[in-house]
């Protein structure tokens, strides 16, 4: 996988964006784990191992990772447009309310940090015309003289913004080549779900980075296979994360929002 050189401060940026401390609230997301522990489908070390490495390569991970890239490019090359076309297949490609919910809410809360503390002119551009959906918990998205996205598109109805897509435009325009941001942004994604199946009681720690170690060709793999695909195979294949996904809308006892 090429990977030209990572700036400084690229660098500093990758890793502070993809902190668990960076306030977009994924601690708070599942992606459907937290139904297949409650069915005894994932129930150990071994089993929450192969769910994640599935999800990276054949469900949300993939079409992530190619929505990244999408966007990645069209940063790069300021093209509104394209990054637009991306953000809206990465919305229009989520088979539950609550996958939809996952993307668009750390989508929001991603797009208004990155851009209250780290302004970007074309990114600020982008979501001035956008107007991204806000989540109730976040603060109004600044833009440009302190005014705020209040309404937006037609009918006056806000805008829901991916989270790959957003990330993949922030990265480019931070001077992070596409093959770091890729990898971070998987890495980041394994994380989260090896912190689910902590927090539901699968595993410890330290099997918690044994899962992590094990899937470092997994994530690597799937960055490589991202850079290198056709973007005209955009699609994931991965019914049984969509199906828990749509179970956990219905689950009575949850922790996580899906």
């Amino acid at each position: 996988m090429a990977n030209p050189e990572l700036p400084i401060g690229g660098l500093y940026r990758l890793l502070t964006w993809l902190s668990p401390a960076f306030p977009i609230g994924a601690f708070s997301y599942s992606h459907g784990l937290e139904a297949v522990v409650a069915a005894g489908a994932v129930n150990d070390a071994a089993t929450l191992q192969a769910w994640i490495g599935t999800t990276i390569r054949h469900g949300g991970g993939r079409i992530d990772a190619d929505l990244l890239r999408d966007a990645h490019r069209a940063a790069l090359s300021e093209d509104a447009a394209a990054l637009d076309r991306a953000n809206r297949r990465g919305i229009a490609f989520r088979p539950t309310a609550e996958l939809r919910l996952e993307t668009a809410a750390q989508g929001a809360a991603f797009l208004a940090t990155v851009l209250a503390a780290w302004r970007e002119p074309f990114l600020a551009a982008w979501a001035e015309e956008v107007r991204p959906e806000q989540t109730p918990s976040r603060c109004p998205l600044p833009i440009k003289g302190g005014e705020e996205i209040t309404a937006a598109g037609d009918g006056g109805r806000p805008n829901p913004v991916c989270h790959a897509v957003v990330f993949g435009a922030a990265a480019a325009r931070a001077g992070v080549p596409l093959a770091a941001a890729l990898l971070g942004y998987l890495q980041a994604f394994a994380g989260s779900l090896v912190s689910a199946g902590l927090r539901l009681g699968l595993i410890g720690q330290t099997d918690g980075q044994r899962i992590l170690a094990a899937l470092e060709n997994v994530v690597a793999g799937a960055a490589t296979q991202a850079m290198e695909r056709d973007p005209e195979m955009f699609g994931a294949a991965n019914f049984a994360a969509d199906i828990a996904s749509m179970a956990h809308e219905t689950q009575y006892t949850r922790l996580f929002r899906s």
